[in-house]
């Protein structure tokens, strides 16, 4: 029964701290208290939260108790981790507007009669000044200077402020509050997890067990998903949008979102990788990943949807009927147009120097050929078409 429960519980973990903690937790109490926190710092979600609400999906779905942890105080102070200087708290208007998003949007995937919406608040208010005092001694500076954002800035001389080593104990103390069984996080919140087992096991409490999921990369394949870095796919997002995204995945990439992100069996993602070494399209699979992504955040039929609009624009090698046309006119110096101004112009890089890195990188594509030459120039007469990425494309005159 116990080594059932593990199989799903560790399906696509990074780390336990302890499986047999976790065991023994089991056995004892049968029903855990299994909690996860979501700082409000944005207003919408994206897929890459959501690798964390799927596995307090398959807590749930073995019948324990999920908390999920809305920091509204915690959002106040702004978590540093993985940043190289200190985050900006947000106001409570902002932290209150992005939590009642977070409270619709996690409903998607968590049942809301079996999920207990928490807010850090509630207690951390409630501490008087003397009690923080006496959180706050419970950790050393050295302690937190080696949790390795913290440490990089101390060494490389960025000021840290003081407000930023209460955010473990805050979180750490959280799971005091709540008498975590069992907290999840990202890779990059081991430290903080910690914490709150040091807190646990000095209130007297049975220290909670430790579970870290991997940091999904975006869209690019590089980075970690991100609305700022535009890698992400919203789980607001339109269902068009969403299984245009899905679909541009590479095909490595694909299996590690379908590892995290689907709710398939684990006899079902290894037949279809069996199925992919005998020759099978990944497309195929993709194709049917995407369609369980858009069902889940929208509906059976507009999986559907999606996927005939996506067939239907992309239908001719790869670029769509609706492609956007643009004239561009000739620079007398030049005798035409460099590539570079000519995706700017055309809205499918931002900016020159964001045209600049996809070309070295290899994400532009002129008639179907690669561009490898940053100073080409489309002289005047040329009629072509231009690609950025997997999915933008528009048609280049120059006149």
């Amino acid at each position: 029964m116990f080594e059932e429960q593990l199989e799903i519980i560790k399906h696509g973990m990074e780390e336990l701290i302890s499986e047999e903690a976790l065991i023994g937790k089991l056995k004892k109490k049968g029903k855990l208290r299994i909690k996860a926190g979501f700082d409000p710092t944005a207003p919408d979600l994206h897929l890459g939260h959501t690798v964390l609400i799927n596995k307090l999906k398959h807590f749930q779905d073995q019948g324990h108790h999920i908390l999920f942890l809305i920091g509204d105080f915690t959002g106040m102070i702004g978590d540093p981790t993985g940043k190289n200087t200190t985050r900006p708290p947000l106001t409570q208007e902002e932290v209150r507007a992005n939590a009642e998003t977070y409270q619709n949007q996690v409903f998607k995937i968590l049942d809301p009669e079996l999920t207990e919406v928490v807010f850090n608040s509630t207690w951390m208010e409630a501490l008087t000044s003397s009690q923080m005092i006496r959180l706050a001694s419970s950790y050393t500076v050295a302690r937190m200077l080696e949790r390795d954002d913290f440490g990089k800035r101390y060494r490389g001389g960025q000021p840290i402020a003081i407000h930023e080593f209460l955010y473990p104990l805050v979180q750490g103390y959280d799971s005091v509050a709540l008498k975590a069984d069992v907290e999840l996080g990202g890779t990059d919140q081991k430290f903080n997890l910690l914490v709150g087992r040091e807190l646990q096991r000095d209130a007297g409490q049975d220290p909670q067990c430790v579970l870290t999921m991997p940091l999904l990369e975006g869209l690019d394949g590089v980075n970690k998903m991100s609305k700022s870095l535009n890698n992400y796919v919203g789980i607001e997002d339109s269902p068009s949008d969403m299984f245009g995204k899905l679909m541009s995945i590479s095909d490595e990439l694909m299996w590690r979102y379908i590892e995290l992100l689907s709710f398939e069996g684990l006899t079902q993602i290894h037949q279809w990788k069996k199925e992919v070494s005998g020759g099978r399209n990944p497309r195929d699979i993709k194709v049917t990943f995407a369609r369980e992504i858009v069902t889940r955040f929208h509906s059976a039929s507009a999986g559907e949807a999606a996927l005939i609009d996506f067939e239907s624009r992309f239908r001719h090698g790869g670029v769509p009927d609706d492609i956007a046309e643009f004239s561009l006119t000739a620079n007398p110096d030049d005798n035409g147009v460099p590539i570079a101004q000519a995706l700017k112009f055309s809205g499918l890089a931002s900016s020159t120097s964001e045209a600049l890195r996809a070309i070295q990188q290899g994400g532009v594509r002129l008639d179907g050929e690669k561009v490898s030459d940053k100073r080409l120039i489309l002289v005047e007469g040329n009629d072509v078409t231009l690609q950025f990425g997997k999915r933008k494309f528009a048609k280049i005159k120059v006149i």
